[in-house]
């Protein structure tokens, strides 16, 4: 129960970066928390691996299109 209400209070500080909103986070959050629990270490490995490699494609979306946009 501890677990789930410090997972929610994260994704909600989370959620504040993005256009996602508190209670959209806190979901998330939760979610996140249950996700981890299932997962074996190399799954956890796997999808923070996977988490990166979309956050860097995405970065390098919006920097070329920030280049054509200038141009």
């Amino acid at each position: 129960m501890l677990g789930k209400i410090l997972a929610a209070v994260a994704g909600k500080k989370a959620a504040e970066h993005t256009n996602i909103g508190g209670t959209g986070g806190a979901i998330l959050g939760i979610a996140a928390a249950s996700l981890v629990r299932r997962l074996s270490p190399i799954g956890l490995i796997a999808l923070a691996a996977g988490g990166y490699a979309f956050k860097r494609h995405l970065d390098k979306r919006e920097h070329s299109d920030g280049a054509r946009a200038a141009a």
